[in-house]
């Protein structure tokens, strides 16, 4: 049992608000089939997680994904007995590019279609809104979608995937850290008409200043990001960089 786990750019990203706790964002997702993790099952003599990802077991979002699944359903356990989950990483990690989010998301749907527990999208969502905010959108098939809230909110759109090239430099950007330079230098939300523009017209007529709020407060924060910066637009809250292919 195996399935690919992709990436996802950020062809714009807006801070509208905060609710308090979190910021309210404003974005487009866009899903990158060429560049994926993979998730795979096996038949073990335990169950076990193996990772070549760079954090504790509690801190891997699969390990998170299989806690709150079973959680939710503890029927579910038994199937669980003699598996191994192999986890490949082929998607760089504090790159903006929804490495971990896409992960659980895969973890999700390849459970629920092997065991048979058969969730639908809105029950898989819900489990994966307890993971983190962006694995709601890795959980539909759309290519890409405007997303609202903290990322949980997702409104696939009629279009379908550009062809782009991404370059992540060997930068690690805390999403953490940038949300909080953010708030403390640079908050000012302003709502756009972005989510009414087709993701072309976005990337042929603004600026990545313009389209992305977290790009200013990660110059800030990560000043050997400047060298990179005219590679093209600048994914969530990095590092990654990304433009259309010629």
């Amino acid at each position: 049992m195996k399935i690919k786990a992709p990436a996802k750019i950020n062809i714009f990203l807006k801070i509208v608000g905060h609710d308090g706790m979190y910021h309210q964002i404003k974005s487009r997702f866009m899903r990158v089939d060429n560049l994926y993790d993979e998730i795979e099952i096996i038949e073990a003599e335990k169950f076990n997680i193996i990772s070549d990802v760079n954090c504790a077991l509690r801190d891997n979002t699969v390990f998170k994904a299989y806690v709150e699944l079973t959680r939710a359903y503890p029927d579910i356990k038994p199937w669980f007995i003699g598996k191994e989950i192999r986890i490949k990483k082929n998607i760089p990690e504090m790159a903006g590019l929804g490495g971990g989010s896409s992960d659980a998301g895969a973890f999700l749907k390849l459970v629920n279609k092997e065991s048979g527990l058969n969730l639908n999208l809105n029950e898989l969502i819900k489990i994966g809104k307890k993971i983190g905010s962006d694995v709601a959108f890795f959980l539909t098939d759309a290519e890409v979608a405007d997303v609202y809230g903290r990322g949980e909110i997702v409104v696939p759109r009629d279009e379908k995937a550009l062809d782009v090239e991404i370059f992540t430099p060997p930068i690690e950007c805390s999403t953490k850290k940038v949300y909080e330079i953010y708030k403390k230098e640079f908050f000012n939300p302003q709502d756009t008409d972005f989510d009414k523009k087709e993701t072309l017209e976005l990337l042929k007529n603004f600026k990545p200043h313009e389209l992305n709020d977290l790009l200013m407060p990660a110059l800030r924060l990560y000043p050997e990001l400047y060298k990179y910066k005219n590679f093209g637009f600048f994914s969530g809250s990095g590092s990654s960089f990304f433009r259309l292919k010629q």
